[in-house]
């Protein structure tokens, strides 16, 4: 394997985890606000229900 494809190779894994990572992140992050929507901050910066 040539110097370059093994760089190119390294880049593109690389790419593929950084974006799986946000992809995993940005799931969860939903996943929590559709599960509970009454236990995130309102505009009004109150404290969360017990509950959550």
């Amino acid at each position: 394997m040539t110097r370059i494809s093994q760089r190119t190779l390294a880049i593109a894994a690389a790419l593929v985890f950084v974006g799986a990572f946000i992809a995993a992140n940005a799931h969860l992050i939903t996943v929590a606000i559709l599960s509970q929507p009454d236990c995130t901050l309102a505009s009004a910066a109150a404290a969360a229900k017990p509950a959550c």
